[in-house]
């Protein structure tokens, strides 16, 4: 019984990390779609992030609810680590990972924890300043100061290259990550193998996109 129990729970666990990780892609893609824009157009640019900054359900509900789901999320998974940690054998330390798994399924951790580093210093140079605008200095209304709010961001080559490393290994964590989610909430049928695509598409496109738009406003302003 206490075998069952402890499976049942750590099922429990992988799936609510699953849902928690399937929450967050949803969030970076409309991060990306929103920053992409940036790339083709400075006002359209400004409308988007005006609207986002400025819009009560997204900033006190929905924002929230993200921080909470990051929380989770990566709470979740040091104590799946943990846990998996645990429950191997003395002998599979001899044991060649490698060989049958890839880094990014290896190093899930590892690649999360650099990510979780990122959304700290994301928060910093863009979430604090943008209360500190808002609600403590009580600035007037500028609706066209986001775009060079960003650009301002990548004039450092330092902080762009911590900025390249971050998504790239976001991508392999999302490599492993996206299908893996989909697996812990059993989802197994005719559409898998395109799903399995999808998440491999997703997981290049969307990091590196992210890298191309920094690059982009580094060299080009």
């Amino acid at each position: 019984m206490a075998k069952s129990t402890l499976l049942s729970s750590s099922i429990a666990r992988k799936v609510a990390m699953a849902l928690s990780g399937l929450f967050l892609i949803s969030f970076l893609s409309l991060h990306f779609f929103i920053n992409f824009i940036s790339v083709i157009d400075q006002d359209t640019f400004n409308e988007f992030s005006h609207f986002m900054g400025n819009n009560g359900l997204i900033q006190f509900v929905m924002q929230p609810i993200l921080v909470a789901g990051v929380v989770f999320h990566f709470v979740m998974g040091f104590i799946l680590e943990l846990q998996n940690r645990k429950a191997r054998p003395v002998q599979y330390a001899k044991f060649n990972g490698a060989a049958n798994s890839s880094w990014a399924s290896r190093n899930m951790i590892i690649s999360g924890m650099v990510v979780l580093a990122f959304l700290g210093l994301h928060f910093y140079d863009f979430w604090i300043p943008e209360m500190m605008y808002k609600y403590v200095d009580q600035m007037p209304i500028d609706e066209t100061r986001y775009y060079w709010e960003m650009v301002h961001k990548f004039e450092s080559p330092v902080r762009v290259g911590l900025y390249c490393l971050s998504f790239v290994l976001l991508s392999l964590h999302l490599w492993h990550g996206f299908n893996s989610s989909f697996q812990s909430v059993g989802f197994n049928n005719k559409f898998s193998k395109s799903l399995h695509k999808l998440g491999y598409a997703f997981a290049i496109i969307v990091p590196f996109g992210f890298i191309f738009i920094a690059l982009f406003h580094h060299f080009n302003n």
